[in-house]
């Protein structure tokens, strides 16, 4: 059997594993708003999130964004500030998917605060017993956890929800 014929389902086979990644990656944030807060160039970003196992459901979290400026000025070029808001809104029919189901709940939203070491999260949890969807935003540090977080909850109960495995 000639070396092609032998690479070929090995190709095909991480070919398949890398699009299967890719397709389990938090969702992507659009920027719809952008506010200058001071003259040296410090703004206030403000992204839409789309749950991508939750349709229908978009979240808009809005995070700190340091300036060339400020950063010369006072020092840890590599950061933004770990403040953020999240407000989670109904805004079409809601088709829920896999999604997780334990008290941890599950991450679908990850952007970077800093070079390496700072990420801003946005972490799904359901709360069954209250039939609603929580949204934490929060900040996770490498090396030191953060205080600073916000959150969001969209009511389920009284709405019509398709659950695409079944309602747990």
């Amino acid at each position: 059997m000639s070396l092609t014929k032998l690479a070929a389902p090995r190709l095909r086979t991480a070919l398949a594993a890398g699009l299967m990644a890719l397709a389990a990656l938090p969702a992507a944030a659009e920027t719809v708003g952008k506010v200058g807060v001071d003259w040296i160039g410090n703004d206030i970003y403000i992204d839409a999130v789309t749950d991508p196992e939750v349709s229908g459901v978009t979240c808009h979290v809005t995070y700190f964004d340091r300036s060339v400026i400020d950063r010369l000025k006072k020092g840890n070029w590599f950061e933004d500030p770990s403040n953020n808001a999240i407000s989670c809104q109904q805004t079409g029919p809601i088709t829920i998917g896999d999604i997780e189901l334990d008290k941890e709940g599950e991450e679908v939203f990850k952007s970077g605060l800093s070079l390496i070491w700072k990420s801003l999260i946005v972490t799904r949890i359901y709360d069954k017993k209250n039939d609603t969807l929580i949204y934490l935003a929060h900040s996770r540090e490498l090396t030191e956890g953060s205080a600073k977080m916000s959150i969001s909850t969209v009511p389920l109960y009284g709405e019509i929800v398709t659950w695409t495995n079944g309602k747990p």
